[in-house]
């Protein structure tokens, strides 16, 4: 039977985003989280393999009490268990020690592990770098921004999408994938299953000690990445007015603008 390992965060609403301007972090208690939505594709990816191999599903999260939320909508999706990282210790972290963190407990609690899925980044920071940073920690091959995958019990074989080239991979087990939002879209969460998920006694807290963290850990003080300010930027508008004749305003058009419209259209208009 296959072991996966879902990695994956709530994130507040796409529409609360506060932040606290002191620290430069946001004040996830202030909004509503949910699900961030790259994970829901991975969580979709490894229901599916699933669905064609025998497989059991492990969901992971880093977070505060309240992200057993999605834990256990995971669960009423169809995970099987779920391991909540729920230290305030850990507040704060950047991507290296989330990703040190989360790999740490991959190998206490999923040491057998054979495919680590991640969404390929989350809604409230764009990253993308802590799912190759836990192939890093854990010393496995890792292939971001799949497409499409087909799985044995020994390998996967996955398809991406790069520089405009469909590239096709196989990769041997134990091994890690970031899932594109492209494919893989999920489903809907079915009544039963939520009633099931809340009743289930498979999702487990632990604490940074239980991962061989000395209890004088601080995330802020180990995280190489310091914030130096944090500003809502302010949207600048100038008008340009064009004057003449059709042909005259079109060849002023291309003369002033010619490589932002190229760029766009991906095309060279000279």
């Amino acid at each position: 039977m296959l072991q996966l390992v879902v990695c994956m965060k709530q994130v507040p609403m796409v529409s609360e985003l506060p932040w606290n301007s002191k620290t430069g972090t946001l004040r996830r208690e202030l909004a509503d989280g949910m699900m961030n939505p790259a994970c829901k594709h991975a969580l979709e990816a490894a229901l599916q393999i699933k669905h064609t191999t025998p497989a059991c599903i492990t969901v992971v999260s880093m977070g505060p009490s309240l992200a057993e939320e999605i834990l256990r909508e995971a669960l009423a999706l169809g995970a099987d268990q779920g391991i909540l990282l729920s230290d305030k210790r850990l507040a704060g972290s950047d991507t290296l020690i989330t990703s040190h963190a989360l790999a740490k407990t991959i190998e206490k609690k999923c040491p057998t592990f054979d495919l680590i899925l991640c969404g390929c980044h989350t809604s409230d920071s764009e990253t993308a770098q802590v799912g190759p940073q836990i192939a890093e920690e854990l010393n496995i091959p890792c292939v971001a921004y799949i497409d499409r995958h087909k799985s044995s019990e020994k390998y996967v074989c996955i398809s991406r999408v790069i520089d405009g080239f469909v590239e096709t991979i196989e990769m041997d087990f134990p091994g890690l994938v970031t899932v594109s939002t492209t494919c893989h879209i999920p489903r809907y969460v079915p009544l039963k299953g939520v009633q099931n998920a809340f009743q289930s006694p498979n999702i487990h807290h632990i604490t940074i000690e239980d991962i061989g963290f000395s209890k004088d850990f601080v995330g802020t003080k180990q995280s190489p990445t310091k914030i130096v300010h944090v500003y809502s930027p302010t949207t600048r508008k100038k008008n340009v007015v064009l004057e003449g004749s059709p042909r005259h305003v079109v060849d002023q058009l291309f003369e002033q603008f010619g490589d932002r419209i190229g760029s766009v259209l991906e095309k060279d208009l000279i």
